[in-house]
Formats: structure tokens, sequence, C-alpha cells
């Protein structure tokens, strides 16, 4: 669903009575590709969401959370993306299967710091994500959407409680 979102700025909408049947279809493409992981990493805040239905759908009870600071505003970023702590603890996951859940791939640079933080630390690493860009350097293994339209989640429209 697209919406106008301002004079001349076309924006892809996702209401949350879309967010369930979205996540159930990028939970189905993940097992049938056979993909099984062990552990599902969320990507916060905007994975979280999309990590605990991935979970939930998939039988995954192991669950890490990464937080990681990129966006400002919309369309505004840091110049790079930033780990903050508490950083996981990826120990005794050398043979593990890991699925990184993130809400978009936009640029790609949060994931690719990812994957680079899961380097050497774990079996495999795939990538799942409700949007993808086409201009990702990372390239989702599962994806529901592509667009190159900026996506409003449900869950970041209304400006922050008390601000």
């Amino acid at each position: 669903m697209t919406t106008p979102a301002g004079a001349d700025v076309e924006r892809e909408l996702l209401p949350w009575a879309d967010v369930g049947p979205a996540t159930r279809a990028l939970a189905t493409s993940i097992h049938e590709d056979g993909y099984r992981p062990d552990v599902i990493l969320a990507i916060a805040r905007g994975g979280l969401i999309v990590a605990a239905a991935l979970g939930y759908a998939l039988g995954v009870k192991n669950t890490y959370t990464m937080n990681v600071e990129f966006y400002t505003g919309v369309d505004e970023r840091l110049p790079v993306p930033m780990i903050l702590p508490p950083a996981p603890d990826l120990v005794d996951l050398e043979e593990s299967r890991i699925l990184v859940a993130d809400d978009v791939a936009d640029t790609g640079a949060t994931l690719a710091l990812v994957k680079e933080f899961c380097g050497g630390k774990v079996g495999e690493v795939r990538f799942a994500a409700l949007y993808e860009k086409p201009h990702s350097t990372i390239k989702c293994d599962y994806v529901w959407k592509r667009t190159d339209l900026w996506i409003e989640f449900p869950w970041s429209l209304e400006p922050v409680i008390g601000a």
C-alpha cells in the first residue's frame, strides 16, 4: 500500500493489520527454502517485531538482540552505523545458523556491520527483512517486499510520547 506523504513524496505504508501476514509470509519463504536457524538475531529497534514474529512462526526460541544506531530521521543517517552496548556475546555458536532479522535493508550498511560482527563467530549468517531497497549493498536471503520508497512502519508513525 502506498500513500502520499507531503506535497510530492510518495511513501510505502505498512499498517498494523498487514504486519502479521507479512511476517508470516516471510517465515513461510524461509521454511520453504529449508533453512532452519538455530538463533534469530534481531536488529533493534525495527527488527524486534520482525524477529519475534519469525521466532514464533519458525519455532525458534533462541533469540539475541543487537542495537545498531544509524537513522536519525526520515532519510537522515549518521555517517556510519554504530553498534550500541551491550553487544551480544556470540560464544559457542561456531556451528550455529543465525538468521538476522530487520524491518528494512535500505543502504545495507547496518546489515554489513552485523555481518562483519558475526564473521568467524557463527557457522552461517542469513538475512531476512520485510523490505529491501534496490540499492542495498547487502542482498537479503529472504524478503517480503522490495521497494525504493520511504517506508512508514506502524511502530514509528507516531511521535515519541512526551517529546
